[in-house]
């Protein structure tokens, strides 16, 4: 596939400067004409939020992809806004495709709607564009540092492989994106394996030390699970422990899966 008439949105949360982001810029080259519209600072962590601060400024920068000069463009914004700005200001029609990615660190278990890489994904959805949020299993050093001593080869490898599949087939009824995490140690041929999202907490807060309540003192976080009370067939229990690639079918219906005659019956008691 090499279609200059597909159109691709290209986003992150880790910023347009992030090596993350141009591995996959490489990776969807050749599948489409593909527009990067990127936070122009680190958004981790931004979810799907669209903050009202944020003022909707569009750097326009120039980049190499491939060994070619790529016009680019960088948002005051979060990932969610980059998308819109994408949509709207830059390629001026909604997409075909909207790639949020590749982050640095895993996204998975119950922190997932914290993500600005699945929120940006969500956004997309949400207009009734498909979405690929794709995510590789760091240290969490460098979550928020945009190394270069990270590859993403792997990752931009199926990044290019579940676009493709976007692509050339619709997603199924209720499938609004497709959730994507690379294990750390991961090839090209390591097995990919459908998944449900965990309900487990991965991420865990850790509160910061502080003498008074009126210090700064952000929210910290720090990576802690016990690899069984990972659900079996889970995006963590599949990415952490059997070190496969995770793939999630996510929908933008919240609905809880309960029986409404069982619940109704719990409200009416």
């Amino acid at each position: 596939m090499n279609n200059k008439t597909i159109q691709i949105l290209l986003t992150n949360d880790d910023s347009i400067h992030s090596p993350g982001l141009w591995a996959a810029a490489e990776a969807l080259d050749t599948l489409g004409w593909v527009h990067v519209v990127a936070p122009r600072d680190q958004q981790t962590g931004a979810g799907r939020s669209l903050p009202i601060q944020s003022s909707g400024s569009i750097e326009e920068l120039t980049l190499t992809v491939n060994g070619k000069a790529w016009q680019v463009f960088a948002v005051d914004g979060s990932p969610g806004q980059a998308v819109l700005h994408g949509i709207y200001d830059v390629i001026k029609t909604k997409p075909d495709l909207v790639v949020s990615g590749i982050n640095y660190g895993e996204n998975i278990g119950s922190g997932v709607t914290m993500s600005g890489t699945i929120g940006a994904a969500l956004e997309a959805a949400s207009l009734g564009i498909p979405a690929l949020a794709v995510s590789m299993q760091t240290s969490s050093e460098y979550h928020l540092s945009l190394s270069k001593d990270v590859s993403f080869s792997t990752a931009g490898f199926f990044t290019h492989k579940f676009a493709r599949k976007i692509l050339e087939n619709q997603l199924p009824e209720d499938v609004d994106v497709l959730k994507l995490d690379i294990p750390l140690e991961a090839t090209p041929e390591t097995p990919w394996v459908l998944t449900r999202q965990s309900r487990q907490r991965y991420y865990v807060p850790i509160p910061a030390e502080r003498k008074s309540t009126s210090d700064q003192g952000p929210v910290g976080y720090e990576i802690r699970y016990n690899p069984q009370d990972l659900e079996k067939g889970s995006d963590a229990n599949i990415l952490l422990v059997e070190k496969k690639v995770s793939i999630t079918p996510l929908s933008i219906d919240l609905t809880s899966r309960t029986e409404f005659k069982t619940l109704e019956k719990f409200l009416r008691e």
